[in-house]
């Protein structure tokens, strides 16, 4: 998979000496130097969050530092519980935050999604996040930032999970609509993040007619829009005849794939945009008629490749399948346990 060596280990020493962060009892990375949490789950007086799925960017925080395009998500989707004192900092402006610095860096999951940077005593912690290492039109691609502990999730923590080529998916999905003329496309995707993705790949494969949104889509596609990240003519589904959606596509909430919404689509093709599609068993239970396999998540043999990238000694990995990826890179002489944090994984990734 790749020909780099593992980083030479340097001799084990205390945590809470050499690196800022802590997980506490709750379930949280609490940074004691800077006074602050990253990504908590529960309502604190300030908080760092890496991107703006609800997973990550909870309500109730005082204090509340994040890109901006994160703080405009956060205020579009928990409105006044988005936090009462909000800080943007823009990729790659350091800020002395405590005693740490803190250096915001991109992580290619959705707009605005970062990765923390914490430098302390010259240590370097890098809290990635959620990130993917595909391109993706609709936000700034993941940087690998070499440090000396790293954050790492493993949604997709499994050998098994290999992603084809998101291009590849959307031909599939193109194919199928030249196919069946008559038929409507419905698209489930996650509303922050995959359905802007999906619609921008579209739109580069060349489907230069309207798209047809779930009004829960609408926000969220406007905000992308008005950060610069363009996604052609949008429409609204409901209200539309079958007459109006047949050889359309769809674009969905992936709860009303399967609601009485779906019903007033013309004979539907039912399409799913997840990793999890991978999964038959996965994309039979919940009735798709064409899985398509795009994620924002890495698969495994990026997330063993973005070890190898950073050359951290120390891996910390969460949220996912996490004895399989720290049980790799143990291997690969790293020094690799999991953190066991609680409450993520919201979005269908």
């Amino acid at each position: 998979m790749t020909d780099l060596a593992a980083p030479a280990l340097k001799a084990p020493l205390p945590e809470t000496w050499v690196y800022p962060c802590a997980v506490e009892r709750g379930g949280g990375l609490w940074v004691e130097p800077g006074g602050f949490h990253i990504d908590p789950v529960r309502g604190v007086d300030r908080a760092v969050i890496t991107h703006g799925h609800s997973d990550h960017a909870r309500g109730g925080h005082t204090h509340v530092l994040a890109t901006p395009e994160t703080l405009a998500i956060m205020e579009s989707r928990l409105g006044e519980g988005s936090g009462t004192h909000k800080q943007p900092l823009p990729y790659g402006r350091p800020l002395t935050v405590g005693e740490v610095t803190v250096t915001l860096v991109p992580a290619g999951h959705v707009l605005g999604s970062a990765q923390v940077v914490v430098e302390w005593r010259g240590s370097r912690v890098v809290v990635s996040g959620d990130y993917k290492r595909r391109r993706d039109p609709t936000c700034a691609p993941f940087e690998p930032v070499p440090c000396d502990a790293f954050v790492t999730e493993a949604t997709f923590g499994l050998p098994v999970f290999r992603h084809p080529p998101a291009e590849d998916e959307v031909a599939k999905l193109l194919h199928s609509v030249a196919l069946y003329p008559d038929r409507s496309h419905i698209v489930g995707a996650y509303a922050l993040g995959k359905a802007q993705r999906v619609i921008a790949l579209l739109r580069e494969a060349g489907w230069d007619r309207p798209l047809w949104l779930h009004g829960a889509l609408i926000p969220l596609c406007e905000l992308y829009e008005r950060h610069g990240v363009p996604l052609g003519e949008l429409r609204p589904a409901t209200g539309a005849s079958k007459e109006d959606l047949k050889g359309q596509i769809v674009l969905s909430t992936p709860s009303a794939v399967q609601d009485k919404w779906s019903r007033r689509m013309p004979d539907p093709v039912v399409a799913y945009a997840s990793g999890w599609m991978r999964v038959r068993q996965r994309a039979r239970q919940k009735g798709v008629e064409l899985p398509l396999v795009i994620s924002d998540h890495c698969d495994w043999d990026e997330l063993c490749q973005t070890l190898m990238d950073v050359q951290a000694p120390e891996v910390w990995v969460t949220h996912g399948r996490e004895e399989a990826l720290v049980h790799w890179a143990t291997g690969q002489g790293f020094r690799a346990r999991p953190l066991h944090l609680v409450g993520f994984e919201e979005e269908d990734t």
